[in-house]
């Protein structure tokens, strides 16, 4: 979408933007503004109230809307004259669609993007809306009537929309000041799984019906509810969402990856667009799983998701792209849909019916737009079990799996010839920090040095490029501009990347790293009133009150990484400050994980690291040496999620960490507590897992 100037129009002031989206409506005749407080001097000026449009570059309904409306000279005429307008890029911006989504949800509206607000000229908002079509549809009044309406009601009465906005306003600062504190036990762990539960999908896996989102935390969650309780259920529950998920239309069974979600329940046809973080905390999901059940289908899904991402969304320099779009040539999915006659005209014969069968083609097709329309076109999918198609053709599952790669890297390669989708190429702290953790504990578990690689090259390329001269840190990069203050998910994610990166190297300036953006969050973002961590720092654009993030939506809010990492730094570096913001955390944010526990599953799995038992394994030995591997092999193979592990040199040992026997030794601690030391592997883990099952 973006690149392409049509013809006899003028740029608008988006002209000059980084951001991918909002170059994308630089060529609207809506007089778009990037988001500035001197617009809000000039509405004022002008007395217009503000519209606000918020999205991102791969949101399928932003497209629509910027089509049909944004596009639209008729729609553009009355825009101009009504409001100043102004765009803003979600992913750019996190801070301001954290408060007009929240703002949204309290006027009780259909929330999501494109995000449409409109406020008065000193930001109090008193509409907002999703999608908006141009003509009144879906029970939606179109942006043809709706403008002139808000036209004559603020010329009008606008000291209501004002008393409105103010009362939208006063509810939004209540959020945060109404919480009380109190302690919380393992039975909110037990209460959200029954929800979990209650809310799963028995037949196709995943919770809730269509619409259905991968919701990485909620497995994460369920994988340490299994090995605290060994309840069936919860690794049942997992088990079936992944492998369900990796047969799906959801995953991109050509290229590899996984798409946003499903429109449907049984995970078959996708909103097509790929985002980064998707892929970074599922293939944490499926190795984790991989670790408890030991079933090499969750490790070579990790690898292919990976696979994806280092092929297709990695930078020359070693970041991490943002998303890639739904919609190729104006089309969605069209990129990802194969027809019979493709397949065969891109497969040699004797591997053409095999590949029909393995993804469940139909001539008619299985997309249901394409089926509509005649096209034959379909979502790749696996839905029959392997073994059941390699005895249809009589040959071995393990030969079906070789002639499946095969047929996989020839569709692969006919794909390429294909008009991609939008690529999103900034890059964002946050989300690659995410992808930092992902890689290095991939690489950690499955001893592959190559992720380990591209993990500190990402974090490299961050720590050198996207960092003021003061050491704090930028959040967005795009054209070879670092820019926008960053955000407490920034610090967070990639301080997680950085923790991730030291056990699975051992290499202690990582450590150092995590502590410096730990040190840096405790200053600018910390609420030392009453604990916490606001989105913003404490000297940013004032643009609305200051609030803290802490339900998990599609990304883990920034407060329930932080207090993961945090318990984790206090262990493995003995600071009794972390250990206390972790705590003060725990009671500021304990009633409102209560009275939703499903939006919260990741801050719930700090609760879990918090209740116990969680474990500091010191290493002591040289890296390279077998005693050492033998060691660190069983701790990285077994699932233990709640145990960190720091190394020391015994040449360099200044504590009193000796070697057994001259040979690599681990020490167990918990709660203050440790046991006699070990240079026997079996003997660690028989400890750990009698310290694990007596929780705490």
């Amino acid at each position: 979408m973006q690149g392409e100037v049509p013809k006899e129009k003028k740029p608008n002031e988006l002209i000059h933007e980084k951001s991918p989206y909002l170059l994308q409506h630089a060529y609207n005749p809506v007089k778009w503004h990037p988001w500035n407080l001197e617009m809000f001097t000039r509405a004022k000026t002008e007395d217009k109230p503000v519209f606000v449009s918020i999205g991102y570059s791969s949101c399928h309904w932003c497209h629509v809307m910027e089509k049909e409306s944004f596009n639209d000279s008729q729609v553009a005429k009355l825009m101009n004259k009504a409001f100043i307008c102004i765009k803003v890029d979600k992913e750019e911006r996190p801070d301001l669609d954290n408060i007009y989504m929240k703002i949204c949800q309290i006027m009780g509206r259909n929330c999501g993007w494109p995000l449409n607000v409109i406020m008065t000229p000193d930001r109090t908002p008193f509409f907002v809306s999703s999608y908006i079509p141009k003509e009144d549809k879906y029970g939606i009044v179109g942006m043809i009537n709706l403008i002139p309406q808000i036209e004559q009601i603020w010329k009008t009465r606008k000291s209501e929309l004002k008393k409105m906005g103010k009362e939208v306003m006063l509810r939004l600062d209540g959020l945060e000041q109404r919480m009380s504190e109190r302690e919380i036990g393992s039975d909110i762990l037990d209460d959200t799984f029954e929800k979990l539960f209650l809310n799963f999908d028995n037949q196709n896996g995943g919770f809730n019906r269509a619409p259905k989102f991968p919701i990485p935390h909620n497995l994460l969650f369920l994988l340490r509810y299994w090995k605290r309780t060994k309840n069936k259920n919860a690794l049942m529950m997992t088990k079936k969402t992944l492998q369900n998920m990796r047969l799906g239309g959801i995953f991109d069974q050509v290229g590899f990856g996984l798409h946003r979600y499903s429109t449907d329940k049984q995970w078959l046809v996708p909103h097509f667009e790929k985002m980064l973080y998707d892929q970074a905390l599922m293939a944490i999901a499926y190795i984790e799983a991989f670790q408890v059940t030991n079933e090499k289908k969750f490790e070579i899904t990790a690898k292919e998701i990976l696979e994806y991402v280092l092929r297709d969304l990695t930078s020359q320099e070693g970041g991490f792209y943002t998303a890639e779009d739904a919609d190729s040539e104006g089309v969605e999915g069209k990129f990802y849909l194969w027809s019979e006659e493709e397949i065969r005209k891109t497969l040699p014969s004797e591997l053409q019916e095999l590949a029909l069968a393995i993804f469940n083609l139909e001539i008619k097709g299985n997309y249901p737009e394409a089926m509509q329309k005649g096209s034959g076109r379909n979502i790749l999918h696996l839905r029959r079990p392997l073994s059941q198609v390699a005895k249809e053709f009589n040959i071995s599952v393990e030969k079906l799996i070789l002639k499946m790669g095969k047929i996989q890297k020839l569709l692969l390669k006919k794909r390429e010839e294909r008009i991609r989708p939008f690529k999103d190429k900034k890059i964002l702290v946050d989300w690659n920090g995410l992808m930092i953790a992902a890689l290095a504990k991939i690489s950690r578990i499955l001893n592959k040095p190559k992720y380990l690689k591209a993990a500190i090259k990402a974090s490299e390329f961050i720590w050198s490029t996207m960092k003021t001269k003061k050491g704090k840190l930028y959040h967005r990069f795009a054209k070879n501009e670092s820019a926008i203050t960053g955000f407490i998910d920034d610090y967070a994610f990639l301080a997680w990347g950085f923790l991730e990166i030291y056990e699975a190297c051992f290499d202690k300036k990582y450590l150092d790293m995590a502590k410096e953006l730990i040190e840096i969050m405790s200053k600018e973002f910390w609420d030392f009133e009453r604990g916490g961590f606001y989105f913003t720092a404490k000297n940013s654009e004032n643009a609305m009150p200051r609030t803290k993030k802490v339900h998990d939506s599609a990304i883990p809010s920034g407060n329930s990484v932080a207090l993961l990492i945090l318990q984790r730094l206090a262990i493995l570096s003995g600071n009794l400050k972390y250990e206390n913001m972790a705590k003060k955390m725990l009671r500021i944010f304990s009633e409102e994980i209560t009275i939703s526990p499903l939006g919260y599953t990741f801050l719930l799995i700090g609760v879990d690291y918090a209740i116990g038992a969680s474990h500091k394994v010191t290493l002591v030995g040289n890296l390279n040496e077998d005693s050492f591997q033998n060691l660190r092999a069983v701790l990285n193979s077994n699932y233990l999620p709640n145990v960190v592990v720091k190394h020391y040199l015994p040449e360099k040992n200044e504590n009193e960490y000796k070697l057994l026997d001259k040979k690599a030794t681990a020490y167990i601690c918990s709660n203050h507590s440790c046991k006699p030391p070990t240079n026997n592997a079996d003997k660690m883990l028989k400890l750990l897992e009698s310290e694990l099952n007596n929780k705490g």
